[in-house]
């Protein structure tokens, strides 16, 4: 359930990071139920944003981002859009990522592929966690914070390969319409 409101919109910083390690510390045999569990509840409150964000979400994102910087958000949105959702979601240091979410509702990316980032990057993080907090109990806090550093280069590696395959499947999108067209 807390995975539910920090993704819809409360701002619980660790949270859910935090709770999974200590469970999955204590419950080791559980550990990868309460991993899907997280998964599927920030599934649901990134959902309920998202939707949010459809009805009537372009307005209010250009109404308060402006006309020069807004144009230049859709552009990089476009761009980039779902590698934006995807980095926050999986990494473990805090990154906002209702901005993200709240910007492909309201620029109304299709709601399956929103879906399909929000659980690939969560089902990443959250199953690590789960399985260090198993392995490591109590210590795991320790071991992350004293691999911050491999961790994040683990994230930006899994970051460029979403990006690198975001674009050839846009390639390889427009050279098929333009095919068929």
């Amino acid at each position: 359930m807390l995975a539910v409101f920090d993704s819809a919109g409360l701002p619980i910083v660790g949270g859910v990071d935090a709770l999974l390690i200590a469970f999955s510390s204590t419950h080791p045999q559980r550990a990868y139920i309460a991993a899907a569990g997280a998964v599927v509840g920030s599934l649901a409150g990134s959902l309920v944003l998202f939707y949010i964000a459809r009805k009537g979400g372009e307005v209010l994102l250009a109404r308060h981002t402006g006309s020069r910087l807004g144009a230049r958000l859709h552009r990089w949105f476009y761009r980039y859009g779902l590698v934006t959702v995807f980095i926050p979601a999986l990494s473990p240091i805090p990154l906002p990522m209702k901005v993200p979410v709240f910007c492909a509702g309201a620029l109304r990316v299709r709601v399956g592929y929103f879906a399909t980032v929000v659980v690939a990057a969560r089902m990443i993080r959250y199953f690590a966690l789960a399985y260090f907090g198993a392995k490591y109990g109590q210590e795991t806090f320790t071991y992350i914070t004293s691999h911050g550093k491999l961790f994040g280069v683990i994230a930006a590696v899994l970051a460029l390969a979403a990006a690198i395959g975001i674009r050839l499947a846009q390639k390889l999108q427009a050279r098929s319409y333009t095919v068929t067209r």
